[in-house]
């Protein structure tokens, strides 16, 4: 399982092309000769469609199957449930707006722009009403940052259950996000002394909400209307969403309505029903909102398997931090024992996913490969082991262990779980 050299992957490129030439030679109308370039397709004999043909573009109908996916025995109704981004085809950090993940607690409203209205309200000194219009006139910024939800993986907890990339590790997205910094409008609005705390409101019908302490407010957080050059989509809060980077995703309260400002926590239904944990010994866990960093290979994995035989790959994967940037990665080949660094992908931005490749030469045999990722504040991506130590057995939240692949002899890819 060594590195290969330049010379190595020079030649097995030339072997590769070889094949693929005489492939092609095959499989078109009329043989080319050996090592002569492959005969035109039908697609290089005809005119394609036009430029007024398709308004608003689309995939390659041979994209099909690149898909947001659920698992219909997590949740109940299809109003409140989640689908899960296809990792596995993301071929950098930004997930395409058609296939970021969903997650509703009433389903998804259709709000009409023109009605919008966000009101900022409480401890404030001069309370703000505004229409979408005059929301986008403050100053605007972008900038890239993933949002995760704090069930991603939960299935995991309590052995491998799912084989399948997308839906133990889909509840994630990164979009580069447009708006304007809710310091720019707490500013604006005017804030007391004792004004410590906000609680954001959705429009949805769960009128879904959370309480932010103002530190975080003030930091990074902003209301945006723009997703990867376009407005938001519904899914996602059109017309406006709370963004707050690195945080739980539940936070970033999407369909926004209201902000409001107080002196403490308003303790909401989201914050004790729900996404809060019983530990090992009772207790109950609140306000844990950063998502701590996790790393996880997107190729190999039971979606992508190793179908060329032994030789030469490129194990690529994602990692982030909602503590700040990646700072390295790890990839382990025999599960755990030994480690060797990665290559990170420029660029690497703060609470944003980061890409990471390694060279590996295959040698047909079983292996068992990991990505174990550290951040800037020297946050180690942790064992499932070394979870299930601090949260205890039936946790839902929170697992951002690291995740196992078991290579096969044949290049099929298992979601296994080392203990």
């Amino acid at each position: 399982m060594t590195k290969p050299n330049r010379r190595d992957m020079f030649r097995l490129g030339a072997a590769a092309g070889a094949a693929l030439i005489a492939a092609s030679g095959r499989g078109a109308r009329a043989a080319s000769p050996p090592g002569a370039p492959p005969a035109d397709n039908a697609w290089s004999n005809s005119l394609g469609h036009g430029v007024d043909s398709k308004p608003y573009g689309s995939p390659s109908p041979f994209e099909k199957n690149v898909v947001r996916r659920y698992v219909p025995w997590l949740s109940p109704t299809r109003d409140a449930d989640a689908s899960m981004t296809p990792l596995q085809d993301q071929p950098g950090i930004i997930t395409s707006n058609g296939v970021f993940f969903e997650r509703y607690h009433a389903g998804v409203p259709q709000v009409d722009p023109k009605a919008f209205r966000l009101m900022i309200s409480g401890r404030v000194k001069k309370p703000l009403l505004l229409t979408l219009d005059q929301l986008m006139r403050y100053p605007s910024v972008s900038r890239i940052h993933f949002i995760e939800c704090p069930a991603n993986g939960a299935t995991e907890w309590p052995a491998a259950q799912l084989n399948s990339l997308q839906l133990t590790h889909g509840m994630i997205g990164c979009a580069e996000w447009t708006g304007v910094l809710l310091s720019t409008l707490l500013d604006e609005a005017g804030l007391y002394p004792d004004s410590r705390w906000v609680t954001a409101t959705g429009s949805d019908g769960a009128h879904m909400n959370r309480s932010l302490p103002m530190m975080k407010c003030l930091d990074d957080c902003m209301i945006a209307w723009g997703q990867n050059g376009e407005a938001v989509r519904p899914e996602q809060g059109y017309p406006a969403r709370l963004v707050v980077p690195g945080w739980q995703g539940n936070v970033n309260v999407k369909w926004l309505r209201q902000i409001q400002v107080g002196r403490e926590p308003w303790i909401t239904r989201e914050e004790t029903s729900e996404y809060s944990e019983l530990l090992g010994d009772g207790t109950s866990l609140g306000f844990t909102w950063v998502m701590d960093a996790k790393s996880v290979i997107t190729f190999p994995c039971p979606e992508k398997p190793l179908t060329q035989g032994p030789g030469f790959y490129e194990i690529r994967g994602l990692a982030w931090s909602g503590r700040g940037k990646v700072k390295y990665v790890d990839i382990s080949l025999d599960g755990g024992v030994n480690f060797q660094r990665a290559r990170l992908d420029n660029p690497i931005l703060d609470k944003c996913m980061t890409r990471f490749t390694l060279p590996w030469w295959w040698d047909g045999k079983v292996a068992l490969i990991q990505s174990r990722v550290t951040d800037e504040t020297g946050y180690v991506q942790p064992t499932i082991v070394q979870k299930h130590k601090f949260w205890g057995a039936d946790p839902v939240y929170e697992n951002n262990s690291i995740q196992t692949w078991q290579v096969l002899a044949s290049g099929a890819v298992n979601n296994v779980q080392l203990s």
